[in-house]
């Protein structure tokens, strides 16, 4: 988490899909701050401000908030996108505290190349963590470098940093390394055959055409 992620938010004296349209038509994103027993807040954001903080940080990003002069931190729980579009219609925020330890989804990240003859089966794409709220790492690798047939890595197998917790069943598989079959082989070389002999059976049609 960075500490130049600050956002000014500005409270929303407007509200239902017509005033949401207009503040997205001006370059802000709605947003709905809560959490800590503390009655939901309704802002604005920069659109573009905040979209370049999730490219450099993640979906789950912490933000520095100026609402009024005063600081409040803040989880980014849930981000609206337009399935057509790729703006951002919406997002929800939840207040933290500094110190204080939240629970996330984190995505898995294989890197690496198994032993010859190998392919990767990634069971899960991401996996429950409790970490401090400040200290959210924005994946967790899975590095399979000659792993050999067989070889498994479950939830309670992976390498976080200190603080961080995994959640996640620890006897869930993350990452198989099975053999290449080779059926799997053939299918992917059968496409390139066909198209020679078709090739081929065509030439042999215009030589015959040309006879």
């Amino acid at each position: 988490m960075s500490e130049t992620n600050k956002l000014v938010a500005t409270v929303r004296t407007e509200f239902g899909k017509g005033a949401a349209r207009r503040a997205r038509r001006d370059g802000l994103v709605p947003v709905v701050l809560y959490g800590h027993g503390t009655d939901p807040q309704h802002f604005t954001v920069v659109a573009r401000d905040f979209a370049a903080i999730l490219r450099k940080d993640g979906t789950n990003a912490v933000l520095h908030l100026d609402i009024d002069g005063k600081e409040q931190l803040a989880l980014t729980k849930q981000v609206v996108v337009h399935p057509l579009r790729n703006y951002i219609e919406h997002t929800d925020l939840l207040v933290i505290k500094k110190g204080e330890k939240v629970t996330v989804s984190v995505p898995v990240i294989v890197e690496g190349d198994p032993a010859p003859g190998t392919q990767i089966a990634q069971d899960l794409n991401e996996v429950e963590i409790e970490a401090d709220a400040l200290n959210i790492p924005e994946n967790i690798v899975v590095n399979v470098h000659n792993f050999e047939i067989g070889t498994q890595v479950t939830a309670g197998e992976l390498t976080v940093p200190a603080g961080v917790e995994v959640l996640t069943d620890a006897e869930a598989l993350i990452v198989n390394i099975t053999e290449v079959l080779a059926a799997d082989v053939e299918s992917e070389a059968d496409p390139d055959t066909e198209e020679t002999e078709g090739e081929s059976e065509g030439d042999k049609a215009d030589e015959s055409e040309s006879e």
